[in-house]
């Protein structure tokens, strides 16, 4: 005995219900709102200097704890030593001896750490716009991070450190630019080494460029900007190993937020954001004439 024939879809509840299949296929297409959103040029330019501004503004509103920081610079130094990592000391000697590469480490220090990461920024924003958002995000919670260490673990930089015999190379080379040093100093928290954002911000820079950039050669320098900044903080005095050990621990928390939003980390995000799916009135009237066509046959 043949079965019926499916009742097809005809007259009103025909056009009601493949207008709701319509419906059903165009919310699906919504995204959340975790899914990535194309970036806005001068949104991003306003929040990117915004939040650096009010970074800057927290950051040098921590009070200097000397005492404390130097204090924290001991015992930093004392576990070094007890790792037995403790060379920045013989490292900033050495690389001091030669001028022409400590003046152009110092000049490294002080704008390259913005240059390099405004760069990436506009690349992402350019090339990959899908996985900006996720790696600004990742950036982000880096950054603000970094502002419970400087308030709740001053730490001074070796080259303030008591009997350190450091080298503070920025004033004995009268270089330019430091934040830390010079005519700058009083503008910016000394006391503010733990966690190194030289580190934080390098290392993001170069996973970033080594996961995403199709030139060897690219990947290649992307590895290497971070592994120079490790030798330019420690060169010019400015960090301990250990600082770097601190940002590299925000930049995996930075990483953690970012993936706990969007459900995976920037690179494996799609490089383009499709099209958003829209839905008219009309269809919008549908759905809800199918709701009540449906209640009315219950």
């Amino acid at each position: 005995m043949n079965e019926a024939a499916p009742e097809a879809d005809t007259g009103r509840h025909g056009d009601v219900n493949r207008m709701g299949r319509l419906l059903d296929h165009g919310l699906a297409g919504l995204r959340s709102p975790r899914s990535p959103r194309r970036p806005r040029l001068w949104f991003e330019i306003a929040l990117i200097a915004v939040s650096y501004w009010l970074y800057s503004l927290v950051r040098n509103a921590v009070p200097e704890q000397k005492a404390a920081a130097l204090a924290n610079a001991d015992w930093i130094w004392s576990v070094e030593r007890f790792l037995g990592i403790a060379v920045e000391q013989s490292i900033n000697h050495a690389v001091n001896s030669a001028t022409w590469l400590i003046v152009s480490m110092n000049y490294y220090y002080a704008t390259l750490h913005f240059i390099v990461t405004i760069g990436v920024l506009v690349w992402l924003f350019r090339r990959h716009p899908g996985r900006y958002a996720a790696a600004r995000l990742a950036l982000f919670a880096t950054t603000a991070t970094a502002l419970a260490g400087y308030y709740f673990f001053p730490l001074a930089p070796p080259r303030l450190m008591n009997g350190g015999k450091f080298i503070d190379t920025v004033m004995v080379h009268h270089t330019w630019g430091s934040m830390a040093s010079g005519n700058f100093k009083n503008m910016s928290n000394q006391y503010a080494a733990m966690p190194s954002m030289h580190i934080g911000w390098s290392l993001w820079c170069g996973l970033t460029v080594f996961a995403l950039a199709s030139t060897s050669w690219v990947r290649v320098l992307g590895l290497l900007y971070p592994t120079a900044t490790l030798l330019v903080i420690v060169s010019t005095a400015n960090h301990f190993w250990l600082d770097a050990v601190g940002g590299m621990t925000c930049l995996a928390f930075g990483y953690a937020v970012s993936y706990a939003w969007y459900g995976a980390l920037p690179h494996h995000l799609p490089r383009r954001i499709p099209p958003k799916a829209t839905i008219s009135p009309r269809l919008s009237a549908l759905a809800v004439h199918r709701a009540k066509a449906a209640a009315g046959r219950n």
